[in-house]
């Protein structure tokens, strides 16, 4: 059952730890040195070693811990092949699903904005009529989109090439793309293909290319060194960038914990990345998928908590208003709750949403809980895709958040015994977030 939620989410270390492990200073009071070791045992822990790390804590709406271990780039001592290059807080990584929450955010831009409505037919925005043939009666909305109840599904792929229209390839009669069984608003399954459709709204009422527009919107007013397209990466950046890996073969499921790493994604340490092809030709709002709205975002740990610190303050960032209050609230208040039989869980993985965002409401009953004890509830997003692991947690409430990057894992994360105890996350992502949350929130203030 896991191999599915892979679907829609996307040289050994150890004995005598490698220089390149060593931790980034932390500012954690008082036990840092003790979380920097207890995360690099986890990095190292042979049941499922992770090829890099990168972890960020806030507290009380602050930075309070930060800590990297691990490669972002293994070499494999062939000739001419670049050495090791280490992981840091300010290490870019493709963040997968977590991406989905970022587009959201400028998407509430354009809400802002009167671009948009979130509970229009998204059919006029589109220029196009989407509708789902077995309730052609029934408009699919926004709302519908970010909270996976459009009826839309993944089956028959979600990323298509530059010049393909999107509209041709959600055909009422295309096979894959349309639930027969629940109509729009219905039923809650994971979509990837509909931040697809979202992005390429986006760049339909804006008039903008999707990874120009989130620089725009989101990007560059938070002063960040990422983006949507790896070929448009300041060359520092893209210097600093992570190659994904795992001990197994490319798009198989077989691993092999004591054989080389192997990389999955963004290698691009021999050769630059290029622009998705045909970019030249790219008409703008009929197709926004080569640029991954899904789960392309590249950023940091240390980017991303710049996101989470501007949630926290209520949409502003060094004084200047990102968004408004209200419509975060609009967003991260709950519109979809698991009530048996209205939607599929991933395996126990989401059991409440917002608008493009996951809630783990801390129930030990539906394994919500994200720390070994409870005590953290949290909105945010997962990611899984090509051996990444993310995770962007915050309670807003107390201003206290989680981010973790993992570069990759050597063996199978959601097999025995690397499950998770208490919850439908690894084993490994348990025991970071329970150290991170005892060590660096509930730590006493110095």
């Amino acid at each position: 059952m896991h191999g599915g939620r892979r679907k829609v989410l996307g040289m050994a270390l150890l004995g005598v730890a490698n220089p390149l492990l060593a931790a980034l200073p932390a500012a954690a009071p008082g036990g840092a040195a003790t979380l920097d070791r207890e995360l690099e045992a986890i990095a190292l822990d042979p049941r499922c070693e992770l090829a890099s790390l990168a972890v960020l804590a806030i507290r009380d709406g602050a930075v309070a811990y930060e800590y990297a271990c691990g490669r972002r780039f293994i070499g494999t001592g062939g000739a001419g092949d670049p050495p090791d290059l280490p992981a840091g807080v300010d290490t870019l990584y493709r963040i997968a699903s977590v991406s989905k929450m970022m587009t959201t955010l400028g998407l509430m831009r354009l809400v802002e904005e009167g671009r948009v409505d979130l509970d229009a037919d998204v059919s006029t925005a589109l220029g196009f009529a989407l509708r789902n043939p077995h309730f052609p009666d029934r408009a699919i909305t926004l709302r519908h989109l970010l909270t996976h109840t459009s009826s839309l599904r993944d089956d028959a792929g979600y990323s298509w090439p530059a010049g393909t229209a999107l509209r041709d390839v959600l055909l009422p009669d295309a096979a894959g793309m349309w639930s027969a069984q629940a109509g729009p608003g219905d039923y809650f399954t994971y979509c990837n293909l509909g931040w697809g459709v979202i992005g390429t709204l986006m760049e339909r009422v804006s008039g903008e290319r999707f990874d120009r527009l989130m620089r725009r919107l989101l990007l560059d007013p938070l002063g960040l060194q990422a983006g949507y397209d790896p070929a448009a990466l300041a060359p520092a950046a893209l210097a600093n960038l992570a190659t994904l890996y795992r001990k197994r073969t490319v798009d198989t499921e077989v691993w092999d914990a004591r054989g080389p790493w192997i990389a999955q994604a963004d290698d691009y340490h021999l050769h630059p990345p290029a622009p998705p092809a045909g970019l030249e030709r790219h008409p703008i709002g009929v197709n926004a998928t080569p640029f991954s709205p899904t789960g392309g975002l590249r950023i940091s740990a240390r980017g991303l908590g710049t996101v989470m610190r501007m949630l926290m303050q209520g949409g502003v960032h060094e004084g200047r208003r990102l968004l408004r209050a209200d419509t975060l609230a609009r967003m991260f208040a709950r519109q979809w709750t698991y009530d048996g039989s209205n939607g599929d869980t991933l395996d126990g993985l989401f059991h409440c949403w917002g608008l493009g965002n996951a809630q783990f409401p801390d129930r030990p009953e539906d394994r919500t809980r994200l720390v070994d004890g409870g005590g953290f509830a949290a909105v945010g997003h997962l990611g899984d895709a090509y051996g990444l692991q993310s995770m962007f947690l915050a309670d807003l409430a107390r201003r206290n958040g989680m981010i973790v990057l993992v570069g990759g894992t050597a063996s199978d994360p959601l097999a025995p015994p690397n499950q998770g105890r208490y919850s439908a996350l690894a084993r490994f992502q348990e025991r970071i977030l329970t150290v991170l949350y005892r060590r660096a929130i509930l730590v006493q203030k110095a």
